[in-house]
């Protein structure tokens, strides 16, 4: 009988020491994501350290951080480890749609320990299905009573379901995440507004020598082409004197998002200043470029601005074009041959395309 006690006080003992210990890793876990957090507000960092310490701590086989678009009430998959993961960055899904996006609606945590006798898991997203039973912990990202995010765990990498204890760890994880991930974004945001246009929304002459520089240095690096656009409006001046400046602003507006709407995602717009916008275009020959003016030059020719207002005013631009490296390369020089171009358009009529 005493033998048994001992045995039973051995293992209970033993027991209670791993438990201690798992809870000393989880201390320790905590202490350096807060840590960690505190020392950046690089957002893609951020995002780093917390894929880095869900997989020590908590070693799913599938999991993803969604961050939200309140505007659009959507979650985007920003990111995907394991399973059928590929191409699934970006993947948009709605508010209410699926585990995340319940947890999202309703900033309340969810486990779930089999998918298949729960009619709340969305089968449309197929990058999330593990091998056998699905087993999911989802934890909303909330700061100040605002939802930033999701992070979604499918499948233990050990045997067995997730379990409260696993929920209760993610929610403090998705806790910390969520305090440095709004801060993240407010700093992001206040850089956004440095380097951004107030009338257009694009980015600011300020920022075109960054771009210039970063491409060139990729191009360069990958024995790349890449190509840069120079856009005068014609005649700007007699809408401005027609219709006042406000007017004219709202033409710009419009005209800006003529052009994003004309652009590939890995294309840059910025307004050089006044009436004028470069565009550089990455991975672009010259005469690929050509043929992308020319479509552009259409669109603009034949959109009917400030239609919703009553005025209904067409315009017309004047584009030069230059390209990496067979013009240039040196990028200020290759932005002058680009204006050079265009200049040569407005002497000789103007509505036109150059190539420098």
């Amino acid at each position: 009988m005493k033998e048994n006690t001992v045995q039973e006080f051995q293992v209970e003992s033993k027991h209670r020491l791993n438990e201690l210990r798992r809870k000393l890793r989880e201390l320790r876990v905590f202490n350096e994501l807060g840590k960690t957090l505190t020392s950046t507000l690089d957002l893609k960092e951020v995002l780093e350290i917390i894929l880095e310490k869900i997989s020590a701590l908590l070693r799913p086989e599938i999991w993803s951080l969604l961050l939200a678009d309140e505007e659009r009430r959507e979650l985007i998959y920003e990111i995907v480890v394991g399973g059928h993961s590929r191409g699934s960055r970006n993947h948009r899904i709605k508010f209410g749609e699926g585990i995340a996006g319940i947890v999202a609606q309703t900033g309340t945590p969810l486990l779930i320990p089999n998918t298949a006798k729960d009619s709340r898991f969305s089968k449309k997203i197929r990058f999330y299905h593990g091998k056998g039973q699905n087993s999911i912990i989802c934890a909303p990202l909330l700061s100040k009573g605002k939802i930033h995010g999701v992070i979604e765990l499918v499948n233990r990498r050990e045997k067995g379901a997730f379990q409260p204890d696993d929920l209760t760890i993610l929610t403090t994880l998705a806790d910390y995440a969520a305090i440095a991930i709004e801060n993240a974004r407010y700093v992001q945001r206040i850089q956004e507004l440095s380097i951004t246009d107030d009338v257009t929304g694009l980015y600011n002459s300020r920022h075109l020598h960054t771009i210039l520089n970063r491409e060139l240095s990729r191009s360069k690096r990958h024995k790349l082409r890449f190509s840069i656009v120079f856009i005068d409006i014609d005649f700007f001046k007699r809408v401005n004197d027609n219709y006042g400046h406000l007017v004219g602003s709202k033409v710009l507006k419009e005209m800006a998002d003529v052009i994003k709407k004309s652009l590939r995602r890995s294309d840059i717009a910025i307004r050089y200043g006044g009436d004028e916008f470069v565009l550089v275009l990455p991975e672009t020959t010259k005469m690929g470029c050509l043929n992308f003016v020319k479509r552009l030059r259409c669109s603009i020719n034949n959109f009917i601005f400030l239609r919703e207002k009553g005025l209904n005013i067409h315009i017309a631009a004047s584009y030069g074009i230059s390209s990496y490296p067979i013009d240039s390369t040196n990028g200020l020089q290759l932005l002058r041959l680009s204006d050079q171009a265009m200049y040569r358009v407005k002497m000789s009529g103007r509505d036109n395309i150059a190539l420098a």
